[in-house]
């Protein structure tokens, strides 16, 4: 993937570029996370090169990354995966392999989102979201049925005496508390559908994360039209 296109920072509109990313990113990868992920986040979950030469090795359609002016800003990557083998009380360390995505299936049935971030400085710009749609675009080129991530609640903590996470996440919906994390996550087009415990080592959602959900609604326009070029094959 190569995209080319233009978002709007500090007023103006500066050209980005939203390509895979390979070995000669790696630097750029990792500054770009322990920009976006400053403490309490952990620091061993940040990327290192051996994960990064998995990624790159083992699924390349699923290394993103964004560039602006030759600058790493941000990145998104994912593996294929059977969520038959997980269900929605997995953890993030279960599910990507710590990161590694050793598990990789190319036969698998989702796309499931290890990581996204974006630099602070080019937050809000919709870079973000293009990230997503192009792990989206990935999703429909593979004929996946969906793409799966959990996402972070890191405005729980505060509010943990007042809800349980799921009566946390009924309220960011109903639209009377706000998080940042879930918020970003509805509005590129992701839908909640479970809550898992435990899911990644994470002070500010108390371990918690909101198994959120993009179904690919090209999947059975896909298979028919595959199963009518198969029999135009056979007469």
């Amino acid at each position: 993937m190569n995209k080319q296109l233009y978002v709007w920072h500090n007023g103006k509109p500066v050209k980005a570029i939203i390509r895979n990313y390979s070995e000669r990113d790696f630097d750029g990868l990792m500054d770009a996370q322990k920009l976006s992920f400053p403490p309490p986040f952990p620091e061993e979950l940040l990327w290192n090169k051996e994960q990064l030469v998995e990624h790159v090795s083992r699924f390349r359609e699923g290394a993103l990354c964004a560039e602006v002016d030759g600058r790493i800003v941000g990145s998104m990557t994912g593996l294929i995966v059977d969520m038959g083998e997980y269900g929605h009380e997995h953890s993030w360390e279960s599910v990507t392999d710590n990161g590694y995505i050793r598990n990789h299936r190319p036969d698998g049935n989702t796309l499931y989102v290890v990581d996204i971030c974006v630099i602070p400085e080019y937050r809000k710009t919709g870079l973000g979201k293009w990230l997503m749609q192009s792990m989206y675009e990935t999703a429909v080129q593979l004929r996946l049925e969906r793409l799966l991530g959990g996402g972070r609640m890191p405005g729980y903590r505060a509010k943990s005496l007042e809800a349980t996470p799921q009566q946390y996440v009924e309220k960011v919906l109903a639209g009377e508390w706000t998080d940042p994390v879930i918020s970003f996550l509805l509005r590129c087009g992701r839908v909640p559908v479970g809550i898992a415990q435990n899911y990644l080592e994470d002070e500010e959602s108390l371990h918690h994360a909101v198994i959120m959900e993009w179904r690919n609604p090209f999947r059975n326009q896909l298979s028919t039209n595959q199963t009518i070029n198969q029999q135009a094959e056979s007469e």
